[in-house]
């Protein structure tokens, strides 16, 4: 008997010791985060306001940090391609989403996804994009109680160009529909070029679109801005008075961007990358950077951060039921 209980001891000890040391390994593996190379995910392709402002936070990252990070580009689905990978990506701290606004409206405009939200949890907010009201400059209207005016006296109402159906764009015009009580017809293209093409050959009313590529043709006179469509006036361009400004309180809204990690990423990590975050969006060169590319710095942590997409995520659900909108 005696035997069997010293035994019995020297496996418990055993156990327990080899728990401890994993325990200790998985300390040290976080503690040490970065080991090796992380990949930052981008729901979009190259060259727009998303990965540009990624491969910018990548690159101080890897300053700070003493690591390669390296942006892949999977874009598709309204976001969706992006999204399930990282849902599905391992929780080791070496895969993040660059989510973009599109997350929170993806369940309501499509139905049942290939992932779940409880699968991917925030990390950090980065930056908001304002959206500007755009017109051109040779419309028969001027102002925006012009184009609600000219849109009513229209049997088919008002055509605003988007550049995707789902898009933020798209959404905040169908805002605009329902709270200027006039008809209106969403019209999605593949991206601003081709909204900018139509609106200057008069074929659409208007659209709405994220400042830098729109400056040079409201530089040159070809463009008039109508109002930007956030809460607040935007530093990008304080000019452009709020839709809520002229009337329409309830028109409100951005594209987005922050980061996501798998659900089960280490917490340690997560507030490592948190805090690496929080950190280069003070740095004025980055500040000034992602000014540059018409986005609005907007830190805010993982908590924060899971609020504003819950709080989106209700928002958009109710305009796209009430709507009746599908996505495609």
């Amino acid at each position: 008997m005696a035997r069997f209980e010293v035994t019995r001891r020297t496996v418990l000890g055993t156990i327990a010791a080899s728990v401890a040391a994993g325990s200790s390994f998985t300390a040290r593996a976080e503690d040490a985060w970065p080991s090796r190379m992380v990949r930052l995910i981008s729901p979009y392709g190259p060259g727009g306001s998303n990965d540009i402002s990624l491969r910018l936070l990548a690159e101080e990252f890897g300053r700070s940090l003493r690591q390669q990070f390296i942006v892949e580009n999977k874009p598709g689905a309204g976001t969706r391609i992006a999204n399930d990978m990282v849902a599905h990506a391992p929780s080791d701290g070496y895969t993040f989403l660059y989510v973009a606004a599109p997350y929170a409206t993806a369940e309501a405009l499509f139905g049942k996804l290939t992932y779940e939200r409880k699968d991917l949890q925030p990390v950090a907010m980065v930056v908001v994009a304002p959206l500007f009201l755009i017109i051109s400059a040779d419309a028969p209207f001027k102002t925006l109680p012009e184009l609600i005016a000219y849109g009513k006296a229209k049997p088919d109402g008002l055509t605003f160009a988007s550049p995707g159906a789902g898009s933020q764009p798209h959404l905040a015009g169908e805002l605009l529909f329902r709270d200027a009580g006039v008809k209106g017809l969403n019209i999605p293209f593949r991206g601003d070029a081709a909204s900018y093409t139509e609106l200057l050959a008069g074929r659409v009313d208007a659209t709405l679109t994220a400042l830098p590529t729109a400056l040079p043709y409201i530089q040159s006179g070809k463009f008039t801005v109508l109002g930007v469509v956030s809460p607040e006036r935007s530093a990008l361009y304080p000019q452009a008075p709020t839709l809520r400004e002229q009337g329409f309180p309830n028109v409100a809204a951005a594209g987005w961007y922050g980061f996501m990690a798998p659900a089960t990423t280490p917490r340690a990590i997560v507030d490592k990358l948190q805090a690496e975050v929080l950190r280069a969006l003070a740095v004025p060169a980055i500040k000034d950077k992602l000014t540059a590319q018409g986005l609005e710095v907007r830190p805010g942590s993982a908590a924060e951060f899971g609020q504003f997409i819950d709080s989106e995520t209700q928002k958009w659900t109710k305009l796209i039921r009430d709507a009746g909108l599908k996505g495609e």
